[in-house]
């Protein structure tokens, strides 16, 4: 029998996908062990108890006797109506024929890719990124070059740098608001000049709003496509984080802007949703009904509601700390903290992570995992209760006292070694 071993596409060895990588294999095997774990690395409502909207919930079990056939491969007309409709209501003009529907924002974002790109084409995409953006980017054979969003700068992009970046093989910036996984809210006037740019170099936007109604504190939400007018648009939302419905997989992706540059575009999208026949339909049945019916998301996100209390507990942790410190999100459900001072020194994100896992049972995902250049930063989710976060960071605060003290003690020999070399001589 033949050893040779089965190859695998090159380019993967080029993905990273830290949430669920080796981290996240490391704690399933801690928990076969009977350890519990705290796991804050994935942005999953249902496990932390919260549920789908009852009346999502019942528009799916009232017809779920309709849904056994294919539907066409865009989504059901009604469901794509109902998001031309909530887009309307924003203020961008668009029809159901130009809502496409998919299992998950996560499959759409790579079906645009795939539609868009040919062999060294390149994507703008933001640093920190989540990471399926540039994934998806390289798996479709193009190349992702990132601009820079500095917690120096509250984690805003800045739209000199973006458009130094555009060459002839530029065909698309990416903007992720707000933005996973720093919280990151982006102002109209940001936004208009990002616009400008794309329109003056013919770039087609993407915007992954999948956060876009989870607001704190008086930050507020502004949708790319009423600011791009006729500039190619890709808005993309669904039901996965505002409607606490990851497990149903339903998303979209809706296409503005002039239909006589967008259309050979529309039908490569229309293509490659036709070979995979359709996304998930029982799910498509809850799309009207969560973005017109009630409101569940905001009382989670005012004073008094979980998610805004769960935020204040970051906060509170991470201003409690001596190694921490936080820009502190305006949207999503993550925070971003920075570890600084001694604990710093020589700090590895990774290797930060590995020790909080193995020591405190609390799994986060190092920052480097978002594609930025620093190695001292950590995502975590929001969505536990904030009792449980002020415990994660006792637990973290711990971990950052034993990096604190390895710093020092690093700082001190290199502090020492010209002396010594004095000495010597």
């Amino acid at each position: 029998m033949s050893s040779n071993r089965l190859q695998t596409r090159a380019r993967l060895s080029e993905v990273r996908y830290e949430i669920r990588g080796e981290l996240a294999r490391r704690a399933r095997d801690l928990e076969c062990q009977g350890r519990t774990l705290i796991k804050l690395n994935i942005g999953n409502p249902g496990a932390f108890g919260f549920r789908a909207p009852e009346h999502l919930q019942r528009a799916i079990t009232e017809g779920i006797s309709g849904t056994d056939p294919y539907t066409h491969q865009q989504g059901l007309p009604a469901a794509r109506e109902a998001i031309a409709a909530f887009h309307r209501d924003r203020g961008t003009d668009v029809t159901a024929d130009q809502v496409f529907i998919g299992n998950g924002v996560s499959e759409l974002i790579d079906l645009s890719l795939r539609a868009l790109l040919n062999p060294g084409d390149e994507v703008l995409l933001p640093s920190p990124d989540y990471p399926l953006w540039s994934a998806s980017t390289i798996l479709n054979d193009g190349r992702p070059v990132y601009y820079t969003c500095t917690p120096e700068n509250a984690f805003m992009p800045d739209p000199a740098e973006i458009e130094a970046l555009i060459t002839p093989r530029t065909r698309a910036i990416v903007l992720i608001n707000p933005n996973n996984p720093t919280g990151a809210t982006y102002p109209r006037a940001l936004l208009e000049q990002i616009v400008d740019t794309a329109a003056r170099h013919g770039l087609l936007l993407m915007c992954d709003e999948i956060y876009d109604s989870i607001l704190y504190d008086g930050a507020t939400f502004q949708p790319l496509a009423p600011l791009a007018g006729d500039v190619p648009c890709l808005s993309f939302g669904g039901l996965s984080k505002v409607h606490r419905a990851c497990g149903w997989r339903v998303g979209w992706a809706v296409l503005s802007g002039d239909r006589a540059r967008t259309g050979d575009f529309h039908h490569a999208m229309d293509l490659l949703g036709a070979l995979r026949l359709c996304s998930n339909v029982p799910g498509q049945l809850a799309i009207d009904a969560a973005l017109h019916g009630a409101d569940t998301i905001s009382a989670l996100c005012a004073p008094g509601g979980r998610l805004h209390a769960a935020r204040q507990a970051v906060i509170e942790g991470v201003a409690a700390s001596a190694h921490m410190q936080l820009v502190a999100p305006g949207g999503s459900m993550f925070a971003f903290p920075a570890v600084v001072g001694a604990a710093a020194v020589g700090f590895d994100d990774h290797a930060f992570a590995l020790e909080l896992l193995e020591t405190e049972d609390v799994l986060v995902v190092p920052g480097s995992s978002f594609n930025v250049a620093y190695r001292n930063h950590f995502r975590i989710t929001l969505l536990p209760e904030a009792a449980q976060l002020a415990e994660v960071f006792r637990r973290i605060e711990r971990v950052l006292d034993r990096s604190a003290e390895r710093g020092r003690a690093v700082q001190a020999e290199a502090d020492a070694e010209p002396a010594s070399r004095v000495a010597v001589a």
